[in-house]
């Protein structure tokens, strides 16, 4: 298959990891999640009570909002621009109608007081940010240093926490090796034995590799169902690791761990398209998707005008 269609479908089957987890997005418990939804292979609506109240099946999650925003950003400069991806995602949250957490409401309030997007980052450790990045690779991908600075750059301008602006760029080069053709679990094993990384980051990647037989719910318990990059990470390279050759199982197992598996999903999802394409995931999510349409015109307008 192309270079250009996993391009493609690195940001489709991104968008579409965070639509699924919508429905159960941030229920910590698995029970009431099999309770209330069973086994989710749909994508499906929100029940109450929930974070997401204004939300229905086929739209995004807060995270999946910012990643649209990062997509409308670079289809109409070409490139990564960071103060007009600032100025685009701060204009997202006015009158917004979706759940605001913590690093956003930081970072609109540093923004407020006057400060520069470059200064305004919430020091959230919040896996989100890093994991927003497919159109970012979609857009750079011809370009790898501009890629892992831009993605580096994007994430610092609401989580400008080390560890996942670390996380960001080290996604951003998982992502576009897997897109060269290089299988995730062989990229993720070099990975952990860069001794440049951070070793936060190569442990994480060392554990999610070596959880790749267990069962997906207690591995993701173990590490943590939370936000926080020390849980997040290792969970979505567990699922990268179990499931790179059955990718819609694993974003299915991905939602029924509950916790935070719209960040997770987000990272996940990205390698897998770069992976295996329109393979990643069912065809019936991507229709799903409310913003479908939208996304499919940015991207074909982006890909006109990215950097070769």
């Amino acid at each position: 298959m192309s270079e250009e269609l996993r391009a493609r479908f690195l940001v489709l089957a991104s968008f579409a990891a965070d639509a699924l987890a919508l429905g159960p997005h941030w229920i910590y418990d698995p029970e009431r999640i099999r309770r209330e939804f069973g086994r989710i292979e749909d994508l499906t609506d929100p029940r109450p009570p929930t974070y997401h109240p204004t939300r229905s099946k086929g739209e995004f999650t807060h995270y999946g909002d910012q990643t649209l925003v990062l997509l409308r950003s670079l289809a109409d400069r070409g490139e990564f621009d960071e103060e007009q991806f600032s100025a685009h995602w701060k204009a997202l949250f006015h009158g917004y109608t979706g759940y605001v957490d913590a690093a956003t409401r930081r970072t609109l309030e540093n923004l407020a007081s006057g400060k520069p997007p470059a200064a305004a980052g919430s020091d959230s450790a919040d896996l989100s940010g890093a994991a927003r990045i497919a159109p970012l690779v979609f857009c750079l991908r011809s370009r790898p240093a501009e890629l892992r600075h831009a993605a580096r750059r994007q994430c610092a301008l609401t989580h400008n926490h080390p560890l996942v602006v670390a996380a960001a760029e080290l996604l951003a080069r998982l992502t576009l090796e897997v897109l060269d053709g290089n299988r995730p679990t062989a990229v993720l094993s070099e990975l952990a034995g860069d001794s440049a990384l951070e070793e936060d980051l190569r442990r994480a990647i060392r554990e999610g590799l070596a959880s790749a037989a267990e069962e997906t719910l207690p591995a993701i318990l173990r590490f943590g169902q939370a936000c926080g990059v020390k849980s997040a990470f290792p969970a979505a390279v567990h699922l990268i690791a179990r499931y790179e050759d059955d990718p819609a199982q694993g974003l299915i197992e991905n939602v029924l761990a509950g916790g935070d598996s719209a960040a997770r999903g987000l990272a996940a999802g990205m390698v897998f398209g770069a992976w295996k394409a329109g393979e990643a995931v069912p065809e019936r999510w991507v229709a799903g998707m409310k913003a479908r349409e939208e996304i499919e015109s940015l991207l074909d307008r982006l890909e006109q005008v990215r950097p070769r």
